[in-house]
C-alpha cells in the first residue's frame, strides 16, 4: 500500500496494466454489479442539470425508468447510486453499434453538457471506499474487465496512466503527480 495525503492507494493500481477494450467487452460495466454506479448529492445535481441533453440519447424506456425512480436511488448498502432498468442496467445508457455508451458522457463530448459523468464510473476499475480518516483507493479485478487487461498488458499501461484525468478529477494535479512519482520509483525498485 502506498500512502498519498488522505489517500492508501493499492500497490495493483501501480503495478496493473490496463486499457478499456469496449470491442470485446460491449460496456459491460454499465451492466454488471449489485447496484447502479455510485454518485455524490453533487453528482445528481449536475446530472439533474444535464438530464434535457441527456434524456435525447436514452431509450424511452430507460426515461420511463428515470421518471418512476428519480436521478438517484439509495441502494440496499444504504449507498446512493444511479438507477437501474430492470435491476441491472444504468438508466443513463444506450446502444450504438452493440456497445452500451454513457448518455451523459455522450451529452458531455457533444458540447451540450459541462458534466462528463459520475466519478465513479470515470475511474472504474478503480474504486474508492471512503473512511473517515482516509480514502481506499482499489483495482477491482473482474471477469468482465478481462479484454482491457489484455489490451493493456499488449500497450503496456499502467492501470494510474490509463486513469490518469479520472485520477486527476478526484484528488487534483498534485495528489497525481505524487502518485507518478512514486509509482517511477517503486518500479526502479522491482
Amino acid at each position: 500500500m502506498l500512502e498519498i495525503g488522505r489517500t492508501i492507494v493499492s500497490l495493483d493500481v501501480l503495478e496493473k496494466k490496463f486499457l478499456c477494450d469496449l470491442l470485446k467487452c460491449k460496456g459491460a460495466c454499465c451492466v454488471e454489479g449489485d447496484s447502479g454506479a455510485p454518485v455524490t448529492p453533487e453528482e445528481v445535481e449536475a446530472i439533474t442539470a444535464a438530464y434535457p441533453e441527456v434524456e435525447v440519447y436514452i431509450p424511452e424506456s430507460h426515461r420511463a425508468e428515470i421518471r418512476k425512480q428519480g436521478f438517484a436511488v439509495v441502494d440496499l448498502d444504504g449507498d446512493l447510486v444511479t438507477p437501474l432498468v430492470n435491476n441491472r442496467q444504468c438508466v443513463y445508457t444506450f446502444e450504438e453499434k452493440g456497445i452500451l455508451k454513457c448518455a451523459i458522457e455522450k451529452a458531455f463530448f457533444d458540447g451540450k453538457s459541462k458534466f462528463r459523468k459520475p466519478v465513479s464510473c470515470h475511474l472504474f476499475p478503480i474504486r474508492i471506499t471512503e473512511y473517515k480518516r482516509f480514502d481506499a483507493v482499489n483495482y477491482q479485478q473482474i471477469d468482465i474487465c478481462k479484454p482491457g487487461r489484455q489490451c493493456g498488458k499488449s500497450e503496456n499501461l499502467p492501470l494510474y496512466v490509463f486513469l490518469k484525468e479520472p485520477l486527476i478529477r478526484k484528488y487534483g494535479e498534485e495528489w497525481y503527480e505524487q502518485l507518478s512519482y512514486a509509482a517511477e520509483h517503486y518500479v526502479e525498485q522491482k
